[in-house]
């Protein structure tokens, strides 16, 4: 269904259910007091851990940090999109969820997009139909069982059978222009504009159908039976299909368990499938490109373990180094990712139709961990035993460290670096900066493939030393350069057609460059162990106490602090409570997410279900054992809060003012800039 849902049926959505019923009917939760508890769904424990607050209408896990509410519980446990999940909860509610009406363009683009879905979803028909009936289907049956493959996996995986020609699928499923148009969008048929001539993109293939999260086809991937060229054969980018951002096998993968236990990455659909007939149904592919931060963020939203398999070559090799470089800026506190390495000349398939699944299980369990690798990487080369290789060890690793998203886990590889290297955190830091200061950040550079076609490639802004470069240069930029001939894996066929035809291209849909996405904040700080910074105790109050908003009507000087991600968050939610003053914290919960996303959403859910604020809440309720004197006074502390955190943007700016006049050259500023300067040094804290 097209369009973007309302905010205000949302807002009507969360008002009418009670996240107690919509928790406890998928985990069975127990009164305690006034809230309600039990084992958190999101982690093991024995303790329960994990609390549900009728009043908040909010949940909070006080062992992983798990929170949000109504909503955000069933994205979380059913691993369902915004939209998927607003959706169950009015099925729930015995809503219909409407949609704002939309232009004329956007509904036409939406009508193609479902039309294109339709016709992908006959190609794939059709393919498996030619698997059963065509005359040639011998040539594709005898290759399937040539590889060891029975007909239940190959059904269930939709394996089907391109049959030679040049026009097969362009007479079955082409009855109108129409047809042929979506056709071409669709990346099933090539056009040659010149001379009007149209003809099938997969011919005489093994075809494997690629599925989205929801289980609709969105493209194809196709092996050669023949010695034609190129020997694998994918989509090319189509307004349903971006190969950037797509696995093959996680629908299927998401289908075989309840919680998926890891993500196999390994480099071909013959492996996913072969590994998934031997019951290890969690194999996945990336869809001829290199695994990128895009492929780990899909990855991780329904898994916590991501192992790469590859092989024990040196091309292997530089392809797991690559995997590593995507996995720095992905690597969040509770995500695991491994290296598997196997012997040379083998793959998944062929080495689990050797040892047993048994044993190649418990190879990936015994993978090489990540930090592992990382120091090994980095060491190649080095001998860390002497200190001349220990200092070099440490200013290749400190700054990719640096890199590593702020939380425990980034904490504790600066604490195994210091312990190989002997040195201590400060020095460590020291040499991040003196890094930064040398190198620039690097640029985005697109990535050449093939003649026929370059392959848009992410890269993560981030600041480099002269070593990383080096590897990095050295190591395979797409799937062309792995050790296959160039031949072997594109997105275009590279046979000549007869005469009559010409290969006609289209150009590679663009893809945004990817976004810096923020991380909280864990590291220790030195206002005291229990204290929470004042921009964090401002926001944790406002979200218990909404009505605290009147009391700050400038949300935009707080949206315009640029360098403080707290101050901006207050800021927006000031404005979000000046605009809507009757929103309570679910409603804020779900707003948040709609408009910001989930990692915010994090964000903002984890403030509020700090343990230091939810013993302020209590302090504000009112006993008759206690003098009214005793009293936690909210609007008190809101206002010292924001005291505070003015005070300390004055500060800021004084120092910056202080740092710009140590290095101003004074005899080419006239008296009123000196002035100024000194003024603005010297000044100890905001006006008002």
């Amino acid at each position: 269904m097209a369009g973007l849902i309302p905010q205000s049926f949302i807002d009507d959505l969360l008002d009418r259910l009670d996240i107690v019923d919509v928790v406890d009917s998928r985990v069975k939760l127990k009164k305690t007091g006034k809230n309600y508890s039990a084992c958190c769904p999101f982690h093991d424990e024995k303790t329960p851990s994990f609390t549900v607050s009728p009043e908040k209408q909010f949940f909070y896990c006080f062992g992983c940090g798990a929170s949000g509410n109504a909503l955000g519980f069933v994205m979380d446990y059913e691993r369902l999109s915004f939209p998927e999940a607003i959706e169950s909860l009015a099925r729930l509610a015995g809503l219909e969820v409407p949609r704002e009406v939309q232009t004329e363009a956007q509904q036409k683009r939406e009508e193609e997009k479902r039309s294109i879905y339709t016709l992908l979803e006959k190609a794939d028909q059709f393919y498996q139909q030619q698997l059963r009936h065509h005359p040639s289907k011998h040539l594709a049956v005898n290759y399937l069982k040539n590889r060891g493959l029975d007909g239940k996996t190959a059904k269930a995986y939709g394996v089907g059978f391109a049959p030679p020609g040049w026009d097969n699928l362009l007479k079955s499923l082409a009855q109108n222009d129409d047809d042929k148009h979506l056709l071409i969008e669709g990346g099933m048929l090539i056009h040659q504009e010149q001379e009007k001539k149209l003809y099938d993109r997969f011919r005489h293939r093994i075809m494997f159908p690629i599925r989205d999260t929801r289980g609709r086809v969105i493209g194809f991937g196709g092996r050669v039976l023949g010695d034609d060229k190129p020997k694998y054969l994918n989509s090319p980018e189509t307004p349903v299909f971006h190969k950037g951002q797509e696995l093959y096998g996680l629908y299927e993968a998401r289908l075989a368990y309840r919680d998926l236990p890891r993500l196999l990455v390994v480099e071909g659909y013959m492996d996913v499938v072969s590994l998934a007939q031997f019951g290890i149904c969690y194999g996945v592919a990336t869809l001829g490109t290199a695994c990128g931060p895009d492929h780990l963020d899909r990855a991780f939203k329904y898994t916590n373990e991501v192992v790469f398999c590859f092989d024990g070559d040196k091309a292997g090799r530089s392809a797991a180094h690559r995997a590593l470089e995507a996995s720095i800026e992905c690597m969040t506190d509770g995500r695991t990712v491994k290296f598997l390495f196997l012997p040379e000349n083998e793959d998944p398939d062929t080495l689990v139709r050797q040892i047993g699944p048994e044993k190649f299980e418990r190879m990936i369990e015994l993978a090489v961990p990540f930090e592992d690798y990382l120091f090994d990487a980095v060491a190649d080369g080095l001998n860390i035993r002497t200190m001349e290789g220990r200092a070099t060890f440490s200013k290749r690793a400190a700054p990719l460290l640096d890199r590593l998203p702020k939380g425990v886990f980034r904490e504790l590889m600066f604490e195994s670096l210091a312990t190989r290297t002997g040195l201590n955190r400060n020095v460590l830091q020291e040499l991040v900066l003196e890094q930064q200061t040398k190198e620039p950040p690097a640029q985005p550079t697109p990535t050449k493939g093939p003649a026929e076609e370059q392959i848009p490639q992410v890269v993560m802004p981030r600041q480099v030393d002269n070593w990383w470069d080096k590897q990095a240069q050295s190591v395979p930029q797409n799937p062309y350069e792995t050790g296959m001939h160039p031949g072997d894996y594109g997105d275009f066929p590279t046979e000549l057609p007869p005469p009559d035809y010409r290969e006609y291209y289209e150009e590679p849909v663009a893809r945004r460059p990817a976004q810096n996405r923020y991380q909280p904040d864990l590291q220790p700080r030195t206002a005291g162990k229990y204290l929470m910074p004042p921009a964090r105790k401002a926001l944790a109050l406002l979200l218990t106490h909404t009505s605290l908003a009147s009391l700050e009507p400038d949300h935009d000087a707080w949206i315009a602090v640029d360098d403080d991600q707290d101050c901006q968050m207050l800021g927006r939610l000031l404005k979000v409570l000046h605009e809507r003053p009757h929103y309570n914290l679910s409603h804020l919960i779900g707003y948040w997410r709609g408009i910001y996303g989930a990692e915010d959403t994090e964000r903002l859910a984890a403030v509020a279900g700090h343990d230091l604020l939810q013993a302020a809440t209590a302090l504000t309720q009112p006993r008759p054992d206690k003098p009214a004197k005793a009293d936690y006074d909210t609007q008190a502390a809101f206002a010292s809060a924001l005291e505070k955190l003015r005070h300390q943007q004055n500060r800021k700016k004084s120092s910056e003012s202080l740092a710009k006049l140590k290095n101003a050259d004074l005899t080419q500023l006239s008296k009123e800039e000196r002035e100024q300067l000194v003024r603005a040094a010297l000044a100890t804290k905001l006006q008002p």
